[in-house]
């Protein structure tokens, strides 16, 4: 496996239905192979619109079994298609009335190799979450990909360290973390948290948000979508903050190396003296 891994991150807007909206995630899929993309992650519950502006038992529709619903089944034929490893966040149904906020998990063959539940659901305005998702329960899986292991953050989870720390222990390389947050309510954090989490668990973290004010609130999502390295540094250029955008980019995992052999926070670690963060 090269040290250099081409990853993909794709913001978007919301197109007024699912199977368009679908549509719109294959040919991403399909652009990013053709950039030469290895892997690529999705904003969250990606085939659809940001529905937990608002409380309506309707949307439960939007959730499907993971990995045998169609959709997953869609997408892994198109990364066995086209050799690329995906990140499918969606809203997953485990029975009737068992709903959660899940990322699906396809290797480059097409194989279903797992999937992560968030675990943190808020419940304030114009993120009414916890009326459409249990919180997770799946612990913090990190996945063994073609190019290399790869974790999953979604959206909320981000303002609690924990998770992060969590990944990096599991040896996560790249985490992602797929969102759909609000430029009146947490834009002062979405350059601050995600590159502070690099720097602390010393990986890359690719940071999707999706774009636009959709009809059911007046959430004003601001895409710049980005990726980060160990340093906390941006590699490349940040995403637009209004429009679609696929950004696509070199990661060199060489630098996971360099930094933690330089840093060592690993080995400075205290666990003996954490018992008080698990309190109730």
């Amino acid at each position: 496996m090269s040290p250099v891994i081409r990853a993909a991150i794709f913001q978007t807007a919301w197109t007024g239905d699912k199977e368009s909206m679908i549509k719109v995630h294959e040919q991403a899929v399909r652009d990013a192979a053709a950039q030469g993309a290895q892997v690529l992650c999705f904003q969250e519950l990606f085939y659809g619109p940001y529905f937990c502006q608002v409380q309506d038992p309707a949307f439960y529709e939007y959730a499907e079994a993971i990995p045998d619903g169609p959709i997953v089944q869609r997408f892994q034929a198109l990364a066995r298609e086209h050799g690329i490893v995906l990140v499918l966040p969606m809203y997953e149904e485990e029975q009737p009335g068992v709903l959660y906020n899940t990322a699906a998990v396809i290797d480059a063959d097409g194989s279903y190799l797992g999937k992560y539940r968030k675990t943190h659901i808020p419940q304030v305005k114009g993120f009414w979450e916890k009326f459409y998702f249990r919180p997770g329960n799946s612990g913090w899986p990190v996945f063994d990909t073609a190019v290399g292991k790869i974790g999953v953050y979604i959206c909320y989870d981000r303002h609690f360290p924990e998770g992060w720390r969590a990944l990096g222990l599991e040896g996560a390389q790249i985490v992602f973390n797929p969102s759909a947050t609000s430029r009146g309510l947490s834009r002062y954090l979405w350059q601050l948290e995600q590159p502070a989490a690099a720097v602390a668990n010393e990986y890359f973290v690719g940071a999707i948000n999706r774009v636009g004010v959709e009809e059911y609130g007046d959430n004003d999502f601001y895409g710049t979508s980005y990726f980060v390295d160990p340093e906390g540094q941006f590699v490349g250029e940040v995403a637009d903050d209004k429009a679609p955008e696929l950004v696509v980019r070199d990661l060199d995992l060489a630098k996971l190396r360099e930094v933690r052999d330089r840093w060592q926070f690993y080995r400075d670690r205290a666990p003996q003296a954490y018992a008080p963060l698990t309190r109730p």
